[in-house]
Formats: structure tokens, C-alpha cells, sequence
């Protein structure tokens, strides 16, 4: 792994949040993902699955994680399997976790091959009334592709039917949501990467360069501060290409008097940035940029202040809707009628701004996370308000991560990412 060592207390801390809400004599599995194939011998680059990863820290394929606090041999509460390395692999792929290293990374002591899974589960499932699954549930997801933890689900079904079954994603998504320190500070390393990114490229965008020319510029920063690249797929978007939500082709030219939209950042360490950015192709706003730019940043910093613990995510976004609809009329491009003559269901500022304004973030960029119920301290959100113009060739988006605190406002973890017009100007002409 590019990333330094995590500190195992921060995955033991994370089991005993998980574990102290599962039912009487359950147990709960979660497996790594799978490596998927591209075709021929081609591979995509492996990503861990982020449950396991949270809860134990291992980056490892064909690994499982077994939970069972009421095991009645104690070195069985938590078990560990990892695939068993020897020179061969050694060799062709590097050197796989021993079983001292994956106790180091996870703090669970004990760890076995992976060969030895299924005759220790039947074992414990002499003991056990409930099987805990790790299912994907996500309010964005949409996986057409038979996972591991698919397969597994299937085989334990049918080899242990007369066992219930109970969910493993209403307790992740409490607990995944609300972050410890450590994970702040992660999420922190990913948004300081960023920032090196975004500083690189003021002074390296100009007129006639690429979208993929900056992205390459991108890359290269992250990488060489540890990171495995883009914490999401990137969008750099000039001109009209902004009014496309997820413009991902990235491949063609700035022309002088483009916008820039750039929605992109780091991970680190398997946790997210998420940032958004608009900037001048020619390092100077049009006065017209600089009025529309200033009604994003008003919306921004508005919709920030509202993050607060208590806040119920469906309200924030309808008060969010209010400011940009005074913003838009400031703009001209609502009036009065627009707003009065609105259907409740599509209100009129969502011609302009039809997406949400934040997401929960962390391990995965639209991170797990209680959306029905009051927002609490330590929740990590994105807030990214736009507004797209296509009859203008205009879209602005603007987007920091900030953490819920106790008290006050937000803490901004892109506070030193520039983003006020005169900074972002100065800097793409000194």
C-alpha cells in the first residue's frame, strides 16, 4: 500500500461498535471483494471492500472477517481469515499479509488461512442462531455484478437452513457514518492532497490546453503523495461541457473565455475527498462569471452554516432550495412568477440546480450514512451547490467537505483550498 500504517485501535474500536448491536448468539461475516477481470489475463486494480476494511483494515483479497462476540471459545469472538502466502506468490505478486502482520494491521489475534474457513464456520455455527449478511444498500446503488459476499450469502443459505438471517447494513450505516479522529484525519490527508492538485494546475491552465492535460497534471501530484489516484472517476469539464453533470470524457480543448469546472479529488488510505472547483480558462472571471461564481459561494457558505447536529438532511436541502431561489432571481434568470407558479415537486430553481447539496462522505464518496434521521456530530458532508447555464455556455459548481461539530459551525477540511475569485485570480497570474 502506498499509505502509511493505520493505527489497529481505530478498527478494534470500530468492531466493538458493531459488535455491541448485533442480537444474541449471532454471528456476522464480511468478505473482501473480488479481483474482476478486464478480459484475456487483464485485471481491474483491486479495491477492498469497504466494509471489511473499516472493521478490520485489511487490503487484502480473498480475505473474510468473522464477528462472534458470543462464541464460547473467546479466541473465536473475532477471527481473522487471510490467504496463505509462500515464495511462489512471493515472487509473481509480492508478498501477501503473515499472520503477525494481519494482527498488527487489524488488532484481532486470531488469524487463519482461508483454507481453513469453511470447516471453522460449520464449527461456530453449531453455536449460533443468526447469521449477520453484508448486504449492499446503499440508496444510490444499482450492482448488477454477483459479488463475493453474494456468493457467500448464497452458500450459507443453502448449507445452513434452518439458521435466520439478519442485516449487517442498518448497523454500518450508523456507526460508518458518525467518524472517529482517526478517520477525520485520513479524510484530512486526502483533502491536503487535494489541495496540491488544485494549486499545481492554477498555474498550469491556460487557453488551448486539454481536459485530460489537466487531469494528467492531477494524477501525477496525487500519486506522488501517496494516493492511488482519483477517489472518484474525474470530471473536467470547460465550457458547455459543465451544464453535463457527469462529464467524464475529459478530452477536449480550453478555449479562452472557458470556464472550467472541475469536479474531482483524492483518496488516501482508502477514504475520500470530494471537491468542485470552477475556475477561468484565462485566469481572469468575466464580470457575468463573477456574478453567477458569487451566487454559488453565497449558497455555499449559507447551506454550510446549516450542518449542524439535529438538522434533518430532506429540510436542509429544501431551505437550500430557498437560497438559490433568491439567488437566481438576483441573477435574472427567475422572477417573481417563475417562483409563484412553481410545482411543488420540481421547484422552478431546479432548472438551474437539479442536483442535491451534500452526501455523507468517507470510505466511499457517497459515503453510508443515516439520511432519515438528525444529523449528528462527526458526520463528514460534502455541500455543492451549481448553478448551469446552457444558454451561456456556464456551469459553476463549488464543493468543500466539512465535519459536523458539536457546536458552531462546520469544520471546513478544504479550508486552505483557494476558492475566493481575487485569490483564484492572483494565483493563476502571479
Amino acid at each position: 500500500m502506498k499509505y502509511f500504517p493505520i493505527d489497529s485501535n481505530l478498527f478494534i474500536k470500530n468492531r466493538k461498535k458493531f459488535m455491541a448491536q448485533m442480537k444474541p448468539k449471532s454471528i456476522a461475516v464480511f468478505n473482501s471483494n473480488d479481483i474482476y477481470p478486464i478480459s484475456a489475463d487483464s485485471t481491474m486494480p483491486f479495491q477492498q471492500a469497504r466494509d471489511i476494511f473499516y472493521l478490520s483494515g485489511a487490503d487484502q483479497e480473498e480475505t473474510i472477517l468473522l464477528l462472534f462476540p458470543d462464541a464460547m471459545d473467546k479466541k473465536h469472538r473475532e477471527i481473522l481469515f487471510v490467504r496463505e502466502t509462500n515464495d511462489h506468490i512471493a515472487v509473481w505478486e509480492g508478498a501477501k499479509l503473515t499472520k503477525e502482520q494481519a494482527t498488527a494491521v487489524s488488532g484481532i489475534e486470531t488469524i487463519y488461512w482461508l483454507t481453513d474457513f469453511d470447516k471453522i464456520f460449520f464449527d461456530l455455527m453449531t453455536e449460533v442462531d443468526t447469521v449477520y449478511f453484508n448486504t449492499n444498500e446503499h440508496y444510490r446503488q444499482a450492482v448488477e455484478t454477483q459479488t463475493r459476499e453474494d456468493r457467500f450469502i448464497e452458500k450459507c443459505k443453502k448449507e445452513y437452513p434452518a439458521h435466520q438471517w439478519a442485516k449487517s447494513n442498518p448497523i454500518l450505516q450508523q456507526i460508518r457514518g458518525v467518524k472517529e479522529p482517526e478517520e477525520i484525519a485520513l479524510m484530512q490527508t486526502a483533502c491536503d492532497i487535494t489541495e496540491k492538485g488544485f494549486r499545481r494546475i492554477l498555474e498550469f491552465v491556460k487557453p488551448g490546453v486539454w481536459e485530460y492535460e489537466i487531469e494528467a497534471e492531477f494524477l501525477h501530484e496525487f500519486v506522488r503523495n501517496r494516493s492511488k489516484g482519483f477517489a472518484y472517476t474525474p470530471i473536467i469539464a470547460s465550457g458547455a461541457n459543465a451544464n453535463v453533470l457527469h462529464y467524464v470524457e475529459n478530452n477536449q480543448q480550453v478555449k479562452d473565455g472557458d470556464m472550467i469546472l472541475m469536479d474531482l479529488a483524492a483518496e488516501y488510505a482508502n477514504y475520500s475527498s470530494d471537491l468542485t472547483r470552477t475556475i477561468p480558462a484565462n485566469g481572469r472571471f468575466t464580470d457575468r462569471q463573477k456574478q453567477v461564481y458569487a451566487a454559488v459561494l453565497r449558497v455555499k457558505n449559507e447551506a454550510t452554516k446549516m450542518l449542524v447536529p439535529g438538522t434533518l438532511w430532506a429540510e436542509y436541502h429544501k431551505e437550500v432550495g430557498k437560497i438559490m431561489t433568491s439567488e437566481l432571481i438576483g441573477l435574472r434568470l427567475l422572477d417573481k412568477a417563475d417562483v409563484q407558479n412553481e410545482n411543488p415537486d420540481w421547484p422552478a430553481y431546479k432548472k438551474y440546480f437539479m442536483h442535491g447539496t451534500s452526501h455523507h462522505i468517507g470510505l466511499d464518496t457517497h459515503d453510508y450514512g443515516a439520511l432519515k434521521t438528525p444529523m449528528k456530530a462527526n458526520m463528514v458532508f460534502t455541500v455543492e451547490p451549481g448553478i448551469y447555464i446552457p444558454a451561456e455556455g456556464m456551469g459553476i459548481r463549488l464543493e468543500d467537505d466539512v465535519v459536523i461539530q458539536e457546536k458552531g459551525e462546520p469544520f471546513n477540511l478544504m479550508r486552505n483550498i483557494p476558492i475566493e475569485i481575487e485569490e483564484i485570480e492572483e494565483l493563476m497570474n502571479k
